[in-house]
């Protein structure tokens, strides 16, 4: 890939991999360009849309074509009725390992957000899920785990002796996607490679 590695865009692969059209997005047109011609270098049915998430009318913009739980709210609420029109659909919440701890507010916010939804649109046929990564090799984490007497460390509180691939997070979203997944619904998915210090 020409460019670091992100969740999201192998989310999408993985979706894409499976028969979804997919939808990326990103603050910069740059990066939409690059990551639109990946995906369809490889079979994947994708459109594309510049959007910063915390300004309403990029929201719009992404489910017609600032990561905190209002916004996550806020686009829930936006594509649900589409979602409802469809016959139902899938929320995939990604938050954090440490969301499992007591001290970051927003991304706890988003199990929270998970548990209320759930109940409220299983009757409509949506599941809402969430996925809570470890470390894994994204920009975002690269000064952890570049910094191999970090990594060392950090490898010692984990079972899998190693830091997580994005595709990894991306195999997940697409299970909990799935058919699969269908009796799945109001649950945040750990994918931490067995990470001990968890509440």
């Amino acid at each position: 890939i020409p460019f670091p590695p992100r969740i999201g865009l192998a989310a999408a692969q993985a979706l894409g991999r499976r028969g979804a059209h997919v939808v990326v997005s990103s603050r910069r047109q740059a990066n939409v360009d690059k990551a639109v011609a990946l995906l369809q270098s490889q079979s994947i049915r994708v459109t594309g849309t510049t959007c910063n998430v915390g300004k309403g009318e990029d929201r719009e913009k992404l489910v017609q074509l600032v990561i905190n739980v209002k916004s996550a709210f806020l686009l829930t609420k936006l594509v649900v009725p589409h979602m409802e029109k469809r016959g139902g659909g899938n929320v995939i919440f990604v938050s954090s390992v440490a969301a499992l701890g007591p001290y970051s507010v927003s991304k706890t916010a988003l199990l929270g957000l998970t548990k209320a939804l759930a109940p409220e649109l299983a009757q409509s046929n949506i599941r809402v899920n969430c996925v809570a990564p470890g470390i894994i090799k994204t920009r975002f984490s690269s000064a952890l785990w570049e910094n191999e007497d970090i990594v060392d460390e950090f490898k010692k509180q984990l079972s899998i002796k190693r830091i997580g691939e994005p595709e990894e997070i991306g195999g997940t979203i697409a299970f909990l996607c799935s058919d699969e997944a269908s009796y799945i619904t109001g649950e945040t998915i750990t994918v931490t490679g067995g990470m001990g210090c968890r509440l």
